[in-house]
């Protein structure tokens, strides 16, 4: 999975399918989808944080409109509000073909101070 922040409150995570990633349907698993939108929202959050601050996901919604089973995977999220202790974002996962695949919606916890 490739992982990048475009720009400050955002964050995308790229991932080709491969046949490890499908489930016993043939289709990618859900938890894949969940991971690269978990991942790309880290990305985003930490892209409006201040040095020194660390962020930890306290929930992610992911709704699933349709099934994928080759190609590439692009989720793209946005922080739509960073407070001083939450932030809340929203994201889309698309396949190569531009359709949309899982809409996303969540919020990260900003950590100050030592995470150990």
């Amino acid at each position: 999975m490739a992982i990048e922040s475009p720009s400050a409150g955002s964050g995308r995570a790229i991932l080709d399918i491969g046949p490890d990633l499908l489930n016993p349907n043939g289709v990618v698993h859900g938890a894949v989808l969940f991971a690269m939108v978990d991942t790309a929202m880290g990305a985003a959050t930490m892209s409006v944080l201040e040095d020194g601050q660390a962020c930890a996901s306290i929930e992610v919604h992911l709704r699933f409109l349709r099934a994928a089973a080759a190609g590439s995977l692009t989720a793209d999220v946005s922080v739509i509000r960073a407070g001083r202790r939450i932030a809340q974002l929203e994201g889309r996962v698309t396949g190569a073909d531009g359709e949309l695949i899982a809409t996303a919606s969540g919020s990260f916890a900003v950590i100050t101070g030592p995470t150990t």
